[in-house]
């Protein structure tokens, strides 16, 4: 297509080419040929009149779609379905008679559709690993840095970098986990005919009940599946497509807040994302460094979420055995939540591999708030001294008060150490109360949360598919 058309900005600017190609014309159809080929294989050794030339013509073919062919035939018929039988039968002459035998629309259709979602399930599988595991080295290189932790966006208690990191990595590994337990249960469709009941095979091996039972199993086996669904009606139940892209929303959902915690944390200049030297911020103010990874992660991500809507209408207004409103629906939504989450992981993987820390500024407004996530500990070391605990709880409070002040209606510098050093009743001094500044005095068991969550949880998974981990993407835009 040219210029002057729509063009998809998933396939434009963010997904990649490997996971286009699984949603590409060439893989649809060929896989329509060799579910053909593995049906002409399964009722020829099932006793069916097919000669070893047939399916070799066949298999000759798989590759080399005619799509000029089967375009104008499908003008003709309004059926895509049929004018690719068509368009593979005047490529193969001798097993024209035999090809589609005894199936209907949804054999190719479906069990493709179940072939092309494993596919990308598979590829967005290993990209999320390779999440998990850059997080996973961030999470322990920074485990003992102290940062200031929020609740509600308000200061609490302080975490470190690395724990931070730890509840992002969590987040995907529970996604690994739902994607893991959906690809497993993925099955194709079989060969059940126009309703479901296997009508058309029953007649075809004269009612010999035993043969129609072993069809499904048999093309299961060679299209690289455990088995096919129990049963159905002309299609597979389009629930499938509902836990596929509820799959694919719960990975948006978790890249999505990992993302607004690093924009959040880039406006801190605490944390940044990866930015090149050539790379613009804005057209007018050349000194901004904005975090458009980050804010495109949560684009994409967003719509995602939305589009995992779709395949749950569209299942729950199938009619009876089948009806045709799903189709168009499930071309589109579908296809465009792999692209988008395709789209996502690629810039996880760009933005995990390259955040910047910036330790000096992360010290500078921990330091600025520690004060009074110190008075606990100032108060205990007080009442060690010989101070009163509920006068000095007193104290404390009308302290915090006038140093809050100060901060935020003079803009000063926190002053709550030179006033309680200054109050007689804490029987302190200044070096005292210093030492009770040591951030990672407060930061809990963070460092050792970490090193557990890493070594216990993450390193297991990341040892069992080990030969995932290591990947190269490239970010277009």
């Amino acid at each position: 297509m040219g210029t002057d058309g729509y063009i998809s900005p998933l396939s434009e600017r963010y997904a990649s080419r490997e996971m286009q190609y699984i949603f590409s014309q060439d893989k649809k159809f060929s896989t329509w040929r060799r579910l053909w080929i593995a049906l002409a294989r399964t009722e020829q050794e099932l006793g069916l009149d097919i000669s070893d030339e047939q399916i070799a013509e066949m298999e000759a073919h798989v590759d080399d779609i005619n799509y000029k062919e089967a375009r104008e035939r499908e003008k003709v018929v309004r059926h895509d379905v049929m004018a690719h039988v068509y368009a593979f039968g005047l490529q193969c002459p001798k097993a024209k008679p035999i090809i589609h035998l005894g199936a209907t629309s949804c054999y190719v259709g479906d069990n493709t559709d179940i072939i092309i979602m494993r596919d990308g399930l598979r590829l967005l599988r290993r990209k999320l690993l390779n999440v998990i595991a850059q997080l996973s080295d961030f999470a322990m290189e920074y485990k003992d840095l102290p940062t200031l932790a929020f609740t509600h966006f308000q200061p609490a208690q302080p975490t470190t970098v690395g724990k931070r990191a730890t509840l992002w990595t969590n987040e995907f590994l529970m996604d690994l986990e739902d994607l893991d337990y959906v690809l497993s249960s993925l099955k194709l469709l079989g060969c059940k005919g126009t309703t479901g009941t296997q009508a058309s095979f029953l007649e075809l091996f004269d009612k010999d009940q035993e043969k129609v039972d072993r069809i499904d199993g048999m093309i299961a086996q060679k299209m690289g599946f455990d088995g096919c669904v129990p049963v159905s009606g002309q299609t597979y139940s389009r629930k499938v497509d509902t836990r596929v892209c509820n799959v694919l929303a719960g990975i948006a959902a978790s890249a999505y807040k990992m993302s607004g915690d690093i924009r959040l944390l880039q406006h801190l200049k605490e944390l940044e994302e990866p930015f090149e030297k050539t790379q613009i911020g804005s057209s007018a103010m050349a000194y901004k460094r904005n975090p458009m990874r980050s804010e495109r992660i949560a684009s994409l991500s967003r719509y995602v979420m939305i589009d995992a809507l779709n395949p749950a209408v569209t299942s729950a207004v199938q009619w009876f055995e089948r009806t045709l409103d799903d189709s168009a629906n499930k071309r589109i939504a579908v296809a465009e939540a792999f692209l988008a989450v395709d789209g996502v992981l690629d810039l996880c993987l760009n933005v995990t591999n390259g955040m910047k820390v910036y330790p000096k500024v992360i010290e500078r407004r921990l330091r600025s708030e520690l004060p009074f996530m110190a008075t606990e500990n100032i108060m205990m070391d007080a009442v060690k001294a010989g101070g009163d605990r509920q006068e000095l709880h007193e104290k404390i409070r009308q302290l915090s008060m006038e140093a809050g002040r100060v901060v935020k209606e003079e803009g000063g510098e926190n002053p709550l150490l030179e006033l309680i050093a200054a109050d007689p009743s804490f029987r302190l001094t200044r070096e005292e109360l210093e030492q009770a500044m040591i951030p990672s005095r407060y930061t809990g068991c963070s460092a050792h949360q970490v090193e557990r969550f890493v070594n216990e949880t993450v390193r297991p998974v990341l040892l069992e598919n080990q030969d995932q981990i290591g990947i190269e993407v490239s970010i277009q835009v």
